[in-house]
Parts: C-alpha cells; sequence; structure tokens
C-alpha cells in the first residue's frame, strides 16, 4: 500500500494556513474566482481531488449546486471531508468516494461541471485526464479548475529544490501542455488564466503567519519541527513565484453541444 501525501497532521498544517477544509489557497473566495461567471444553481458537478471538503460545501452551501460527487484517492482526506459534511447538514447533498488513479468511475454525459481545486497537480498524464473529463461531462457542461502549473517543461534546479521540499507527488505541466490536452480531448472555449501575481503576494504573507502566531498555534498540534519545515517549504516557494516558474492557474474549458 502506497503512503497518504495528506496524513493528518498535514490537513491541520494547512487547515491552519488556508482555512477548514482546504488544502490550497483561497478558500472560499477562490472556489469563488475559479466558477466565476458560470452559474452552477441545480447542477451536478464533479469535484476531483476533493481534499479536505471545504471546496465540495462552498459548491452547495455558497453555489447552490444540486449535488456535489467529490472523488480522491487517499483515506484521511476523505475521512476528515465526511466530517466536515456531516457537520453542515449536507451528506444528502455532498458525495465522497474513494477512488483509484487512472479512468474516471463514471458513465459518460453524468456531470454538468467537473470542478478541481488545486489537485490534478497530483496527475502527471493531462491528455489522458482531459479526455476522462470530457468523456463524464453532459454536452454543454464546463470543466472549471485552480491548479499549479509550472513555467518551463524542464525545471529549474530553484524549482527543483522546491518541488523536493514539498515531498509531493507533483506532475507539474506549463499552460500550453494544459491547453493543447482540452483541445486534444475535444474542448471549445479553452482559458489558462495565470494567478501567479494574486499568490506572489498570497504566499508572502502566508509565510509571515506561519513565523507568525498562526505557526505557534500550529505548533501545539503539529510540533514545531512540523511547522519550520513547512516555513522552509514556503520559502523555497516564494523565489520561484516571483521568478514566474511556479504559476497557480484557472483553468476553463466547454464540451460543446
Amino acid at each position: 500500500m502506497s503512503e497518504d501525501h495528506y496524513p493528518e497532521r498535514l490537513i491541520a498544517m494547512l487547515e491552519a494556513i488556508w482555512g477548514e477544509g482546504f488544502l490550497s489557497p483561497g478558500g472560499t473566495d477562490e472556489v469563488a474566482r475559479v466558477l466565476e461567471g458560470q452559474d452552477i444553481k441545480g447542477k451536478a458537478v464533479l469535484d476531483i481531488g476533493c481534499g479536505a471538503g471545504g471546496a465540495d460545501i462552498a459548491l452547495v452551501k455558497l453555489h447552490g449546486a444540486r449535488y456535489v460527487t467529490g472523488i480522491d484517492v487517499e483515506d484521511p482526506v476523505l475521512l476528515h471531508a465526511r466530517k466536515l459534511v456531516a457537520q453542515q447538514g449536507l451528506s444528502d447533498r455532498i458525495g465522497l468516494v474513494k477512488v483509484a488513479p487512472g479512468l474516471l468511475p463514471f458513465p459518460p454525459s453524468s456531470f454538468d461541471v467537473v470542478f478541481s481545486k488545486d489537485s490534478i497537480v497530483h496527475i502527471p498524464d493531462k491528455h489522458a485526464l482531459m479526455q476522462e473529463v470530457f468523456r463524464v461531462l453532459k454536452p454543454g457542461g464546463w470543466f472549471l479548475a485552480s491548479d499549479w502549473l509550472i513555467g518551463t517543461e524542464t525545471p529549474s534546479p530553484q524549482m527543483q529544490d522546491y518541488i523536493n521540499s514539498e515531498g509531493l507527488d507533483f506532475g507539474m505541466a506549463t499552460a500550453q501542455r494544459y491547453l493543447a490536452a482540452m483541445k486534444s480531448a475535444g474542448f471549445r472555449n479553452c482559458e489558462a488564466i495565470s494567478r501567479n501575481a494574486w499568490y506572489r503576494n498570497q504566499a508572502r504573507i502566508e509565510l509571515e503567519r506561519l513565523k507568525g502566531p498562526v505557526g505557534a498555534a500550529a505548533a501545539e498540534t503539529v510540533g514545531w519541527d512540523f511547522v519550520e519545515k513547512n516555513i522552509g517549504i514556503w520559502s523555497n516557494m516564494i523565489p520561484v513565484l516571483d521568478s514566474g516558474e511556479h504559476c497557480p492557474t484557472h483553468l476553463r474549458a466547454m464540451k460543446p453541444h
């Protein structure tokens, strides 16, 4: 059995930085920005890489999704997400499913929207992913996501140091590779919208919070050694954000009618 990349201690650390139920930046505000211009009220949504459940709760409570199916490959995040969903009384509108990497376990044309928040970075084959997203979307449906992209196909030593410090199974790709994968799958209106400028600033705020009260509070749960490790990760991340090599991005595309 492979080791979970997001054990409970890391979930607690990331929630301290990014908010309850979130394992990546921006919280509910960033979910809203990913959806900007699209009305998902009454729609069936698939969330690829649902993580700790915060985005799924936002999709239902704040944006009116009829039903959200959240999928992930790891038990700790799913257990955590299920607790939050139950606490919100949303178990009848959010289903959380463990899946194996690979083909999506749904029939064609199952969903109005496929959403993902900073999770498909863990899926290296973007062309296979986008073919599956296209297959499970209904005609006229939208792929709406954010993800962590890379500026060039070959990481610089500085970028590789950052990736190594994360210790996660990143399969980062360029915007050009994502756009090519979306178009090859048959999508139209394909866009990749850089969020680098926003996160360059945000990451500095997060680092200062880690060095201050947020880190001190988190240390009571996860230990100072783990807080210091994450301070090191953020310190490695900021230079590659500044260079543009690390580029958080919004991705969107429509399956034609």
